[in-house]
């Protein structure tokens, strides 16, 4: 308990110096959340979405999980995507990977790991999809994160399939959904895909070679 306090001593510390820099912060926090953005991104603490984006709160709506998958019975991040789309009206729907994944990795791996096999089983059928793919790179590490590119494209795929996305669509509402990869190595990150209405799919310039 005497270490949890430290988390208590840091906030008031944080929140005393975001005032000293900014009075109105938090007031004007307290009254608006207006984001322009949806981040579906892995649960991995190296990859936090607003200073990625050098955003601050408010800016950006998440949603993250072992991996950053999107799939049609996963009601939490579904629930998300709706409050997202009808009441929050982002303008953009971003799924974001990152090389180096554990989860990518675990799933690529012939190892069992208990419970969450169950929901890697998703990468597992999309590496059997591309398993040919997959296996014209030369080293593990380069696998991996070839199958870290691939996920994101899918999971894309998958955001633009829920009825969530389509009737949206339909209806005329204007947004995109993007498809991202973060380097932890550099902090940099990469643009691999990007889907608007009417079925509109634009390549990144970071798409994969091995895919064109």
């Amino acid at each position: 308990m005497e270490e949890f306090k430290k988390v208590f001593e840091k906030n008031k510390a944080w929140a005393a110096n975001t005032t000293a820099a900014d009075p109105d912060f938090f007031s004007r926090l307290a009254h608006q959340q207006t984001p322009e953005h949806l981040w579906i991104g892995c649960s991995d603490s190296r990859v936090p979405a607003n200073q990625i984006m050098d955003l601050p709160p408010g800016e950006v709506f998440v949603h993250r999980n072992i991996a950053n998958i999107v799939v049609p019975s996963d009601l939490n991040c579904l629930s998300v995507l709706q409050y997202a789309i009808e009441v929050l009206k982002v303008r953009h729907v971003i799924v974001c990977g990152h090389y180096g994944c554990g989860g990518i990795a675990a799933a690529m791996s012939s190892q069992k790991n208990g419970m969450i096999d169950n929901w890697l089983r998703h990468i597992r059928t999309t590496a059997r999809i591309y398993h040919d793919l997959i296996e014209t790179a030369e080293t593990q590490e380069q696998k991996t994160d070839l199958m870290c590119e691939l996920n994101v494209i899918e999971q894309v795929q998958n955001v633009c399939a829920t009825t969530i996305v389509q009737d949206a669509w339909d209806k005329g509402q204007k947004f995109a959904v993007h498809g991202i990869i973060y380097s932890v190595k550099n902090g940099l990150l990469k643009d691999l895909i990007h889907c608007e209405a009417g079925s509109k799919v634009t390549r990144g310039e970071d798409f994969p070679a091995v895919l064109k």
